[in-house]
């Protein structure tokens, strides 16, 4: 499988973004501590946390009546949509394996009515609140290797057990044998496994496990020496082939391991050159290449013998076409199937007969669908092609499709998970600045004409080539089903429309993003939806960026704004080689140290560095104390400047209905849960705060009050 969310969606470790947590799955967690807030408004800073929990308390007494009907609220939907189809699911030789909170179970496909078994106990793993990660199957079934980790670490365990035939009732195995710090893991035989090390957020290591009769032997086998590199193992789909993927956000290099030689050294397809991307599957002694070799430097799927691999043997199979985007690529066995976005943001598959690649033909997925996430294939291929279909608003449901029938199945489906039929998903464009149209998704049950006094939420990323996260939501649902409308606005710098707009959304030194960000609202506002004093921005980590530095340019376009995990020093940060991601990102935002002009575009766009006394919306910032990809000093350091700017323009400016005093709250929480917390009560907290936030802020619990008089 080659996921392209982004070709750099296996970098999640190594940038501010990635695949954000599934948190609403989670339902067994047990808490992992408290919560600790800064609380201010008018520009009291409180930098004490044993003070600050009090300053919150007193000073914002008016959103804890209504975080605790939100958190109420929110369980209950959480509920609703508890039960839905598992991606976790394996399909082994003999048996299929899941996940649960507590470990992994497995159940005999051989027997009419079998009996859940349990193979690995979380307890088992060693102290601590274990989450499972990944799950691999031995390619005969006599082992399995799973990923697991800790709350407030970066780095997750393996843990290895020994399977067989045995009673379902008898207690689960004791693992084998267990592996520290731990990225990725594949098995290439049934006692060779292949894993990448990963110290901190740095992976540069692969090592080679043998698990002999007298014990086991553990060996290097790649070391990477830049960097800014990331570096990871995957298995072919056919699993013929160990893929050592080396990667950049500028450039990538695979080397292949033969499953049937493993102690053999490994192949290089193509070494890395300059801006050049790719990914490898295949089918019948063919590789298949995902590479940014088209018109534009835009994705295309190409064909290599495997005794040729390099670029030289390159030959183009499939370009999807002006506009259209790659976010996924398979080969199953005779064809090679692309999910692809076109420019109004709608998915579809494009089927590539292999033996007949000009016969290409497209698949149209529901209107509805804003997120894929294809399935590992099990040790066994059918053929089929199974996917999950999900929006912000819309749960997950499991489709089939066959490219050999020509063939798409809904598998699951529920009545509780259909959108209502008077739920509408608006497609848009806003011209930019320069001209450019920007893409913008809606979501709303009233018509668009009706929507002048809805409240609106708005959604942006833009960073990385990285699509906006629009992945099922409860706490979206719960806004929809509100009445509010929520947009999403697909800005230069991410990867809606493939690697040209992320290239100018990078190059462009973040001011394109902006605009096409500002676009986009006014866009809603002149169709008649929502207004200033009812719309409120969200972002967490990188697309704080672009929330930040709309605040400082255009103030009175919005609200309030929520942020979570938000980067909002890049200047700073950028200034400091000694912390994490430094280095490795120079190359979305560029080097202040050594390039004048690059830190001269830095300073033009960083939110931190051009606030300014003005007004400003009301503003929720929630940042982890041990986060190592968004230092938390920049984040005070921004609070602060931001309450300094407040307090000097209130000294001169009269408080009015059009410029409410703001409120400006930084929320600190333990840990380094980047992407939030794990936990599932932690997480209702947190969402909860946030909603009560907005609630206030847009007036709208006062809007109820005076509906009820």
């Amino acid at each position: 499988m080659c996921s392209m969310t982004s070709l750099h969606s296996w970098l999640s470790p190594l940038i501010r973004g990635g695949t954000f947590n599934q948190v609403w799955s989670l339902f067994t967690c047990k808490p992992r501590g408290l919560i600790y807030l800064t609380g201010t408004r008018r520009c009291t800073i409180v930098k004490d946390p044993s003070s600050s929990t009090v300053e919150f308390n007193s000073r914002n007494k008016k959103y804890r009546s209504l975080e605790r009907s939100f958190k109420r609220r929110l369980r209950v939907i959480y509920q609703r949509f508890s039960v839905g189809p598992d991606n976790t699911m394996i399909q082994g030789r003999n048996h299929v394996y899941f996940m649960e909170g507590d470990g992994i179970y497995r159940m005999d496909t051989r027997q009419g009515d079998p009996e859940p078994e349990k193979v690995l106990c979380l307890d088992s793993v060693g102290e601590g609140d274990w989450s499972l990660q990944r799950l691999r199957l031995s390619p005969s079934e006599h082992a399995l290797a799973a990923t697991v980790k800790a709350p407030h670490r970066e780095e997750a365990r393996c843990v290895l057990v020994k399977l067989g035939d045995r009673e379902p009732t008898l207690d689960p195995p004791q693992p084998l044998l267990t592996i520290d710090k731990v990225f990725s893991v594949e098995w290439a035989t049934d006692d060779i496994l292949f894993y990448s090390s990963q110290q901190k957020l740095q992976c540069h290591h692969v090592f080679r496990l043998d698990l002999t009769a007298t014990g086991t032997r553990s060996a290097l086998l790649y070391q990477e020496q830049q960097p800014d590199v990331f570096v990871e193992v995957s298995l072919s789909r056919d699993r013929r082939l160990v893929l050592v993927n080396c990667s950049s956000k500028r450039s990538s290099e695979v080397w292949l391991i033969d499953s049937a030689k493993p102690l053999m050294e490994p192949t290089l397809v193509q070494a890395r050159l300059p801006e050049l991307l790719y990914h490898v599957e295949h089918s019948h002694g063919q590789l298949y290449i995902l590479a940014n070799t088209g018109p534009g430097q835009e994705y295309q799927v190409l064909r290599a013998p495997l005794s040729s691999p390099s670029i030289k043997h390159w030959v183009p199979v499939c370009s999807p076409g002006p506009g259209t985007a790659v976010k996924d690529m398979e080969v199953l066995q005779d064809h090679c199937v692309l999910a692809t976005r076109d420019p109004l943001g709608l998915l579809a598959l494009q089927v590539v007969p292999l033996s007949q690649p000009a016969t290409t033909s497209t698949l149209q997925l529901p209107p509805w669908a804003c997120a894929i996430e294809t399935k590992r294939a099990g040790l066994t291929d059918s053929g089929w092609l199974e996917f999950l279909l999900s929006s912000p608003v819309h749960p997950p449901v499991l489709y089939r499709y066959s490219p050999r029938e020509n063939r798409l199945l809904l598998q699951e489906d529920t009545e509780e998970h259909r959108t209502p039929q008077e739920y509408q998903t608006t497609r848009l464009e806003a011209p930019s600045q320069d001209g450019t149209m920007v893409p913008l998704t809606l979501f709303h049950i009233p018509m668009l004409e009706e929507l002048r006094g809805a409240p609106l939420l708005v959604h942006v990323y833009g960073a990385y080539g990285m699509d906006l996260n629009m992945d099922f939501s409860p706490d979206k649902r719960l806004l929809l089903e509100d009445g509010w409308a929520l947009a999403y606005c697909h800005v230069r710098g991410g990867g809606e429309r493939g690697l040209g707009w992320h290239r100018q959304g990078r190059m462009e030194g973040k001011s394109r993003g902006v605009e096409d960000l500002a676009a986009c609202i006014h866009r809603l506002y002149d169709l008649g939806v929502s207004r200033p004093s009812l719309t409120a921005l969200t972002a967490r980590s990188a697309g704080a960026i672009l929330v930040g530095a709309l605040c400082n340019l255009h103030p009175h376009l919005i609200r309030a704004v929520t942020l979570q995990a938000p980067f909002l020093d890049v200047l700073g940060t950028m200034q400091e080689p000694s912390l994490p991601l430094t280095l490795e990102e120079r190359g979305e935002w560029g080097d202040p140290m050594s390039d004048p002009c690059q830190r001269d575009t830095i300073a033009s766009y960083c939110p931190c560095h051009n606030i300014t006394p003005q007004h400003y919306p009301s503003m929720l910032l929630t940042a982890y104390i041990e986060d190592n990809r968004v230092p938390v000093a920049g984040v005070h350091k921004y609070e602060e400047r931001l309450q300094e700017a407040i307090h000097t323009h209130l000294n001169g400016h009269p408080v009015s209905e059009s410029e409410p005093t703001p409120s400006v709250i930084l929320d600190l929480q333990p840990g380094a849960d980047h992407f939030g917390p794990g936990d599932f009560e932690l997480s209702l907290t947190e969402s909860a705060r946030q909603l009560a936030f907005l609630h206030t802020e847009l007036g709208l619990n006062q809007q109820t009050k005076n509906r009820r008089n």
